[in-house]
């Protein structure tokens, strides 16, 4: 796949960019591609995903020259039809939350610069582990623009208000031991790569069918009221529980017997 390679090892999806001659910096056909690669592990057996960028970077961000053929048209009919997501994303928005979509979990492994769309596309992920120099930017505000790359669904969930407003209104960049602090990355590593490949392991000897039911009730979580939550919480388990053989399996962790998970 141009601008992309996917592949599968022990029930992992391995996604590169592999722009690296331009940092991985975004055009049209990189949007296509990533879009298209999660598609593909959305209708696989993948029990989750590693995002990572070829060469120095993770992705320094959008590449204006390539996305020319957008000069001189109407902002309006490129930005306003929703054309992916079941009819509510555009395909730059695609772009990350395709990955926030996922609903297997999504770990990306960022190095180097993790700038603009390259930033958005990270925070589709449920974790990102960072190399202890990376850097991070959400850089739209230096070409006056503002992220629209579904940055705006998922910065909030990650940082508080007054770091979400600094981040946008400055567009300047931070360290990853800022942005572990702050949030916006969840731990840093000296080769994040290996870490992100070493964390998808452990994920994916787990069940996939509870991973997937503990995803979905993350997302009710972190959105819903409490009684909302509680239901939601009962709703997964007896779902989960009510599965032929889960008992034996539960019964096997708890005797520290061998078990099969399904």
């Amino acid at each position: 796949m141009s601008r992309v390679s996917v592949t599968y090892q022990d029930h992992i999806a391995h996604v590169r960019l592999t722009r690296a001659d331009k940092m991985n910096a975004v055009d049209q056909e990189m949007i296509t591609a990533v879009i298209a690669a999660g598609d593909e592990i959305a209708a696989s057996d993948a029990r989750v995903v590693v995002i990572s960028g070829e060469g120095k970077a993770f992705c320094a961000g959008i590449d204006i020259s390539g996305l020319s053929g957008m000069i001189g048209k109407d902002p309006a009919e490129l930005l306003m039809p929703r054309t992916h997501g079941n009819g509510t994303t555009n395909q730059w928005q695609e772009f990350a939350m395709v990955w926030a979509r996922m609903d297997i979990p999504v770990i990306a492994a960022v190095h180097g610069v993790c700038f603009g769309a390259g930033i958005q596309l990270a925070l589709g992920a449920d974790i990102r582990i960072a190399a202890r120099d990376a850097q991070f930017a959400v850089m739209e505000m230096k070409w006056g623009i503002v992220p629209d790359m579904g940055g705006m669904v998922l910065l909030p969930k990650l940082v508080r208000s007054d770091v979400l407003r600094r981040l946008t209104y400055t567009a300047e960049p931070v360290g990853a031991e800022q942005a572990e602090r702050w949030g916006l990355v969840t731990e840093l590593a000296d080769d994040p790569l290996a870490a992100a490949q070493q964390l998808a392991q452990v994920i994916a000897g787990k069940s996939p069918t509870a991973i997937r039911a503990a995803k979905r009730l993350i997302a009710v979580a972190e959105t819903a009221d409490e009684v909302a939550v509680l239901d939601a919480e009962s709703r997964e388990q007896v779902a989960l529980i009510g599965k032929p053989h889960q008992m034996e399996v539960i019964a096997a962790a708890f005797g520290k017997r061998p078990a099969v998970f399904k």
